[in-house]
């Protein structure tokens, strides 16, 4: 017999194999929970002004460690995430710079995220009469904070 005959007929047959294969695979179901969420890859951080609401909190004095401690509240108001947040933290007695403590939060400040900022400034154990003046900023540019009482 001419083997040129059976050439055609085993293409079918390897062609009709093929195509059940393929549309024999099985669906996969639809997930009945919801997946949890991914973590975020990298976006891209605000750059020009950011505004945060702020609660201060109230000095106190480690008399131990010999400084003057103060926690802050910091919420972000901003639509982005803010790169290094820094807080600088000026104490004044008679207009004059007596201390001062400068502290940066490391992670990307993400939007309505809040996050206690503690400053650590040296001082002696006369406090009375001091004052201060706290200021943020960020990587890419200025903060504008807003003292608030609660958020």
């Amino acid at each position: 017999m001419n083997r040129s005959a059976f050439a055609p007929a085993f293409a079918l047959l390897v062609c009709s194999a093929v195509a059940t294969s393929t549309f024999a695979q099985a669906q996969t179901a639809a997930p009945t929970t919801p997946a949890p969420a991914a973590k975020a890859g990298f976006v891209t951080p605000l750059k020009g002004e950011a505004v945060v609401l702020v609660l201060p909190g109230t000095p106190k004095f480690d008399a131990k460690a010999k400084e003057v401690v103060t926690t802050y509240k910091v919420k972000n108001m901003s639509a982005s995430p803010i790169a290094m947040l820094k807080i600088e933290e000026y104490w004044y007695k008679d207009k004059k710079i007596v201390s001062t403590d400068t502290r940066r939060h490391m992670q990307p400040f993400r939007p309505g995220e809040i996050i206690e900022m503690t400053t650590r400034a040296p001082a002696d154990s006369n406090t009375a009469g001091w004052s201060k003046n706290a200021t943020f900023s960020h990587a890419n540019g200025k903060v504008t904070a807003k003292a608030v009482k609660a958020f």
